[in-house]
C-alpha cells in the first residue's frame, strides 16, 4: 500500500481552540526561549570557570576543576531530575521556582563545563608575554584578564562556542522530561493524537535544522569579523 502524505494535519484543531501549526511554533518559541537563556548563563558562567583554571591560585583552580568534572560527566538527564526533582526537596524555596528555570540552569551549568574548557584552552593559547605586559603596564590580575585575555580568547575560541551553541540547541530537547512544551514534546502529543508520526516528526527536525543552521551562520558571521589576523592555532 503506497504512503499518503498528510500535511494538512497541521490544520487540525488540537481541541484547545488552535491547530498543531500553532502549537508547533508556540513549542519553536519554548525550544528557542530555553536555548537562549541556557546560553547565556553557559557563556557566562563557562567564562568565570574557565578563566579561574588559568589564574595562579591553587584552591581557585581546584575549586574550578571539580565544577568542570561535576557537570562534565554527569548525564544530562540525570542532572535535569537533580535540580527537578532532588534539589528541591532539599531546598523549600525552589519548590516555588517554574521548571522553565530549573530546566535553564541544569542546561546552562551542563553546558557551561564544556565552554570553560574551551576559555581555559583559549587564554593558555596565549602567548605568556601578553600577561606580564598586562601586569607591567600596572594592571591588577583581574584587570589583565578583563581587557587583555580575555577579549583575545574569546575571538580565539568562536569556532568552538559555534559547535556549543548548535549543541544547546539540540540538549534542549531533555526539558521535555519536566512538561515544558518544547518542540520535543510537541512532536511525541502530537503524534500520539494524529497518529501522523512521519509529517509531525519531519517538520520538528526541520526546524532543528533550520535553527541550527542559523545560530551556525550568525557564529560564521562573527567569527569572520572577529578574526584575530595572523593567528593560527594553539601553537602561536
Amino acid at each position: 500500500m503506497q504512503f499518503r502524505w498528510e500535511w494538512e494535519v497541521f490544520l487540525r484543531d488540537t481541541g484547545g481552540g488552535e491547530t498543531y501549526l500553532d502549537w508547533m511554533i508556540s513549542a519553536w518559541g519554548w525550544t528557542l526561549t530555553v536555548s537562549a537563556c541556557s546560553w547565556v548563563v553557559a557563556v557566562l558562567a563557562g567564562s568565570v570557570v574557565g578563566t579561574l583554571r588559568t589564574t595562579p591560585s591553587a584552591w581557585l583552580g581546584r575549586l574550578a576543576n571539580a565544577w568542570v568534572e561535576l557537570f562534565r560527566n554527569v548525564p544530562l538527564l540525570v542532572q535535569i531530575f537533580i535540580w527537578y526533582h532532588v534539589i528541591p526537596s532539599l531546598y523549600k524555596p525552589l519548590q516555588e521556582v517554574p521548571s522553565f528555570i530549573l530546566v535553564v540552569l541544569a542546561l546552562g551549568f551542563f553546558t557551561s563545563a564544556r565552554i570553560a574548557e574551551q576559555v581555559r584552552a583559549g587564554i593558555q593559547s596565549l602567548p605568556r608575554g601578553q600577561r606580564e605586559a598586562g601586569l607591567a603596564m600596572g594592571l591588577t590580575l583581574a584587570q589583565t584578564y578583563r581587557f587583555v585575555l580575555l577579549p583575545m580568547a574569546f575571538r580565539i575560541v568562536i569556532p568552538p562556542l559555534t559547535s556549543e551553541s548548535m549543541n544547546i540547541i539540540k540538549n534542549s530537547a531533555v526539558a521535555f522530561a519536566v512538561s515544558i512544551s518544547e518542540l520535543t514534546m510537541f512532536a511525541m502529543q502530537a503524534q500520539e493524537e494524529t497518529s501522523r508520526g512521519i509529517e509531525v516528526y519531519l517538520a520538528v527536525t526541520g526546524l532543528y535544522m533550520a535553527t541550527a543552521f542559523a545560530v551556525n551562520r550568525v557564529m560564521a558571521f562573527f567569527e569572520a569579523r572577529l578574526r584575530v589576523p595572523g593567528y593560527v592555532g594553539s601553537d602561536h
